[in-house]
This record gives structure tokens, sequence and C-alpha cells, in this order.
């Protein structure tokens, strides 16, 4: 798995490409995570476009992400995430707890 970082105003948005799974991605997911809180930029638009699965360990560090990131003030929310992922999402109940966005310009533009 590889996490891109890029910025889009004061949106930090990071593309996530390949598996997120216990013991690989999520611990990828995590230090990038504490990096961007150490740097302050807690406005967090996590795209899961290229993600083509996600177990449960995976599912997770999403979720610990995002009780880190609003802990700190801030705010991480979803775009592109895979019809496969939404299904984990509605089944858990996640979808009630993350904003979801289809565009990435939504998303971006979520923030206030």
């Amino acid at each position: 798995m590889t996490i891109t970082e890029r910025k889009n105003g004061n949106v930090t948005i990071l593309d996530v490409e390949g598996k997120i799974l216990l013991g690989e991605g999520d611990v990828q997911l995590n230090k990038k995570i504490a990096d961007l809180i150490s740097r302050k930029d807690t406005k967090i638009l996590l795209n899961l476009s290229q993600v083509p699965y996600m177990d449960s360990g995976g599912l997770g560090e999403v979720v610990r992400s995002f009780t880190t990131v609003k802990r700190e003030g801030g705010e991480l929310k979803l775009v592109g995430v895979t019809a496969r992922i939404k299904d984990l999402m509605t089944i858990t109940k996640l979808h009630t707890v993350f904003d979801i966005f289809d565009t990435e310009a939504e998303g971006v533009g979520s923030f206030s």
C-alpha cells in the first residue's frame, strides 16, 4: 500500500493505493496521520478510490484515525469509497459516522 499526500488549500488529501490490511497498510496509515497531526494538518480527506479491499484491521485503523484527528480538533472525511468498502461501511453502520463524498471537490468544499 502507498499513501501520497497533497494539499488543496488548507485540506490535506491522502491518496491511498492498495489494500489496507492488518499489519500492513494500517501501520502506514497510523504513521501518516500521526505525522499530519504533529504538523497541525488536521483537515484530512482520505481518498479510497484506489483501495480494492480493506480487512477488519484496516477498517479499525480508519476508525482510529478518525477518532485521533477528531480528538485533536480536526476532521477526517472520506472520498472515492468503492462499492465493496461502501458495503462494509453500511454493514458496520460506520456510514453514519463518517462524512463520505463521491467527488474530491465535494469533500474539499465540506471543510469549514
